[in-house]
Order: C-alpha cells, then structure tokens, then sequence
C-alpha cells in the first residue's frame, strides 16, 4: 500500500516511527529461527491494481523488472504475472499486462481503495487456473532487482517484517478482531500481504477472513483511526494469526526509501514514500530504464 506523498511530511513520520526501528531486529530474529529451505518451487507473481493513470504507470514498470527478473540467471522459481484489476472492467492494457478483472466490493470501499484489495483476491484464487502451489503477493509500487526464488521455509510463508505494524503497542484495538482466547498478541505477525510467497491453500484460507476483517476494521471509527492507511495491512496479519498461519520474516525481502539508502541483498524496491532525488539513484535509473523500453509509453503518458 503506498503511503501518502507530499514535500514536508517525512521528518514528522519519522519522529512518529522512529522508536518502532529499535525493536525491528529482535522481531525479525524471533520469527525466523533456523530453518530448512523448502524445494525450489515456482509461484506466480500477483499485483492488485484500480486502474487509475499513475496505478496502471507502476504496473507497466513493474511487469517489464518482473520479465527482466524472470529471464535472467536465478529467475527459475519465477512463473506466471498476473494483475488483478479490480475496476471491475478490462482496459486497454490487458493485452500488454497478463490481467484478471475482478469486481470492487459491492458496497464500495469507504474512500480506501485497497479495501478491494482482498475480495480482488477472493475472486482470483476461485476462478483462475492457477498452476502452481505458491504465490508471491506484490504491489504496483514494487521494483524487482533480481530474481526472486522461493523463500518460503519448512512449510511457513515468507513475509517481509513492517517496522510500523505494531501488534503489541495496538493490543486494545486488535483485540475487537483477535480475542485472547486465539492466543498472544505476538502470534499476529509484524506484515502485510505484500511481498508474501505463501503456499495457495493456505492463502486461499486466509482470504475471506482477510476481506471481513478489512471491512471490520473500516466501519470501526477507532481502528479506522488508528491504522490509517496501513489498515488492510493489519487485516491480513490479523486474518493469518486467526487461522494459525506464522511467516517467516525476510529482511532481505525489499527496501524502502528513504529508510533504506542502498539496495543490498534485496529482491525489491518499495518506493511507497514521497522521495526527492539529488542523483541518478537505482531506482530513478530502473523507472527510466522501464519507460524507455515499453512500447507506446509516450502516447499514454501525454494523455
């Protein structure tokens, strides 16, 4: 989910989050233990999408670094993309970017558009034909750099570890969705739904309580409140702590400006925050890079 942007806004998040980055590594050591690695096996990527202007601009960059990933050395274990437009129409990239059309939620999403996010995914997993056993959730607004392989471990899917999902600091408000007699406020992982790689029965188990959680959560003025934009978020973490399902937390997963200056051992770029650029950084280079090479960009992007 990208946050919100504008000049000005970053110190003041910043100040607000800071002191959630002291407990990152002793979260992250906590939940991923030493564990086997699970038998190469191929996913499909996954991409939500709306089907605003700059939704579909992210999508055609992030499919071209999906295929550039895909054909290079390491790529094996990546198979098939999918965007999932939940518009509840094709549009005119469905030719270009492999797409499933899914309907919005019947009764709107309350000015938050992810929302639809996870009845996207209901629909998907129900009726496409979807080959193989587990799938990587990503976003529009991620970037890969390198080939992806399976990072699920010992039967738990991978996830990539939020510092500012907070499940003990937001106890009072997680119990309306996850009662104590479900356990710890720790067995809600520190996550979204993206980047995951979870095996599809278990993500097919997890998607209606994912979506009746998110909705829960909206209609309820303090949660709605509380979480923000990070909502949906807690809304899959929360709907994964009810059926028992604990991910193994992947730092290397991705990198998020301005947190993060360099790309390291990440498979991805986040670019969720409202950055300004004084170089050529990866990122701009990559974008750049994108747009240089996909057919048509320039007629699209006058309109």
């Amino acid at each position: 989910m990208a946050a919100p942007c504008g000049r000005g806004a970053l110190p003041l998040v910043f100040v607000a989050i800071s002191p959630a980055l002291l407990t990152y590594n002793a979260l992250l050591s906590s939940h991923s233990g030493d564990l086997l690695p699970l038998a190469s096996s191929s996913f499909p990527t996954a991409v939500t999408a709306s089907g605003s202007v700059y939704n579909t601009w992210q999508c055609r960059v992030m499919y071209h670094w999906f295929k550039e990933a895909r054909r290079a050395p390491g790529g094996g274990d990546m198979g098939g993309f999918t965007r999932i437009l939940h518009s509840g129409k094709p549009d005119e990239f469905v030719d270009e970017i492999p797409t499933f059309v899914a309907d919005p939620l019947a009764q709107g999403d309350q000015g938050y558009i992810v929302l639809n996010r996870p009845w996207a995914f209901v629909q998907w997993l129900q009726k496409a034909d979807i080959k193989e056993e587990y799938i990587l959730m990503a976003e529009p607004d991620h970037i890969i750099v390198k080939p992806i392989p399976n990072l699920s471990r010992d039967g738990r899917p991978a996830a990539f570890l939020f510092f500012y999902i907070e499940p003990k600091k937001n106890e009072n408000v997680l119990r309306k969705f996850f009662p104590e007699d479900m356990g710890p406020i720790t067995n809600i992982d520190p996550i979204g739904n993206s980047p995951v790689i979870i095996d599809k029965e278990s993500l097919a188990r997890i998607t209606p309580a994912w979506m009746n959680v998110s909705i829960a959560m909206k209609k309820d003025p303090e949660t709605d409140k509380t979480f923000g934009w990070v909502l949906e978020m807690y809304g899959y973490a929360v709907a994964s702590a009810l059926h028992g399902v604990s991910h193994s937390l992947r730092k290397d997963f991705m990198i998020q400006p301005p947190w993060d200056l360099e790309v390291g051992d990440a498979f991805i770029i986040h670019y969720t925050y409202g950055c300004d650029f004084d170089r050529e950084v990866t990122l701009v280079k990559m974008v750049n890079e994108a747009t240089a090479s996909i057919p048509n960009w320039e007629t699209y992007a006058s309109r």
